[in-house]
């Protein structure tokens, strides 16, 4: 006869062994990545900054190449999904293609860097529900009281099963998207300021300042993009789904961002885009929202404020599960305690993974109020700083491993150069410049010093050097 203690570990050593299950479709997993990247967000903030720090009227040229980038590196990605059974995404990818060292320094940068963006999201958000609570008369907080409540419902959602936050995300999504397509139309059917025209595509135009600069804040739009292969084990048909949602999340974030970023420019007017971009800079002004106001009226503009709350929670809630999954995936492969592992009977989630994420970025929300730092400035622009190091380094560290796996399995590249050697090589160069642009223009994304920027920078490097350390010491460290 089992006693209660022995039913209790029974049902843990279950829970341990048991995997994740969803039936995630196409539209689904994209609605995560695409939440992830915080389409609004990355419109009111990313774009007036590559159209004031970048070539001006010549941005759109910056997104539409980071578009053209990350496309080029889902070639090899999805070339190489069928051949990486696990979840884990880059990790997965990387053990696969460059072994377990690597594997595991990779997973310690993904860490890293999707912790250090949530932890800068949660910053935004709580600036910007005190900035929406002070246009509508209401009473203005410490951002941490806001960013804490925030938190607390991320952990009540991430702990269930996957498919609520997805119906979360998805209705969130759906509503920011509409809401700046409503915005583009409106400027589209008026004209802009001086008529539609395609002057931002021109060499002249994307050429007339740094255009670096637009690509920087491009990429820094696409975090979460790997979120495809992180829920694999949750999709309705991986060997499908994972391929299409990859190629879908990039062709309508890209798409998206470009169309949005040429239409402010025509709003504001060719001539005029930096100066019009420069007061969002400078705290002066609201590019997106003052073109809301001018081309679709208040109302639109307010439903747009309140939906960019929406925007920045989606955004947290994405990675808090990317986070969680990533944990997960470490601890099945005996690199992070057990327990980790362990998935929810009931719900079906990685709910301790879920439960530690939630108390990680606690502590670091909390630390971050304690400091004192600004929740724009030293919050969110550090961390997306750094999380764009992050990012950058993890697709370049994976383009490497699909090379070097496909060179291991010439059997499996056979009639396939263009996926398997030419695409992934060229995502190598591509990113290697991308790496280039930022630490060249660093300071733009952290926006703090010289000193700050460089420590936040060289961060991710250390946590690759970490993980390689503790790959070479644990059960899949071994050769």
């Amino acid at each position: 006869m089992l006693t209660d203690s022995d039913a209790h570990a029974s049902s843990t050593r279950q829970s341990a062994q048991a995997n994740l299950s969803g039936r995630l479709g196409t539209g689904a997993i994209v609605f995560m990545v695409i939440a992830a990247a915080a389409p609004l967000t990355v419109v009111g903030g990313n774009v007036p900054l590559a159209i004031a720090g970048g070539p001006g009227a010549g941005a759109p040229v910056g997104f539409a190449l980071a578009s053209l980038v990350l496309l080029v590196f889902a070639v090899g990605f999805v070339t190489m999904t069928p051949h990486v059974p696990q979840a884990g995404a880059f990790y997965a990818y990387a053990t696969r293609g460059l072994g377990d060292r690597v594997g595991v320094g990779t997973a310690a940068v993904a860490l890293v860097a999707y912790t250090a963006i949530q932890v800068g999201v949660y910053g935004y958000l709580g600036w910007a529900v005190n900035d929406v609570l002070h246009t509508f008369g209401g009473p203005t907080l410490p951002w941490w009281v806001w960013a804490l409540a925030a938190l607390g419902i991320v952990a009540l959602l991430g702990y269930r099963h996957i498919d609520l936050s997805s119906k979360v995300l998805g209705v969130a999504l759906v509503l920011e998207i509409v809401v700046v397509l409503v915005l583009d139309a409106g400027i589209f059917a008026r004209g802009g300021a001086h008529g539609v025209n395609v002057e931002s595509f021109t060499p002249h135009a994307a050429l007339s300042g740094p255009l670096g600069v637009a690509v920087l804040f491009a990429i820094t739009g696409f975090i979460g993009f790997e979120a495809t292969a992180v829920f694999r084990d949750e999709a309705r048909d991986p060997e499908r789904t994972i391929p299409r949602a990859t190629y879908l999340a990039v062709l309508i974030i890209g798409g998206f961002y470009t169309l949005s970023c040429w239409a402010l420019v025509l709003a504001a007017g060719t001539d005029d885009a930096s100066a019009v971009a420069q007061k969002t800079v400078d705290s002066q002004g609201n590019m997106l929202m003052d073109t809301a106001q001018t081309y679709v009226g208040t109302a639109l503009r307010d439903v747009m404020q309140v939906l960019l709350l929406s925007s920045l929670f989606a955004c947290v809630l994405s990675f808090h599960n990317v986070i969680a999954r990533y944990t997960f995936t470490l601890a099945r492969q005996d690199l992070l305690p057990a327990r980790l592992g362990v998935v929810h009977p009931r719900h079906h989630s990685p709910s301790v993974s879920s439960v530690v994420q939630t108390v990680t970025a606690l502590v670091l929300v909390v630390a971050c109020a304690v400091i004192g730092l600004d929740p724009l400035v030293g919050v969110f622009g550090s961390m997306a700083g750094l999380a764009t190091v992050g990012m950058i380094l993890l697709m370049l560290i994976t383009s490497v491993a699909v090379v070097a796996f496909f060179a291991r399995n010439a059997q499996l590249s056979a009639g396939r150069p263009w996926q398997t050697r030419i695409a992934p090589l060229l995502a190598v160069a591509g990113l290697l410049t991308a790496l280039w642009l930022v630490f060249s223009n660093f300071t733009l994304v952290t926006g703090g010093g010289v000193g700050v920027s460089i420590v936040l920078g060289v961060i991710p490097f250390l946590a690759f050097i970490a993980g390689l350390v503790r790959g070479a010491h644990g059960p899949r460290g071994r050769s």
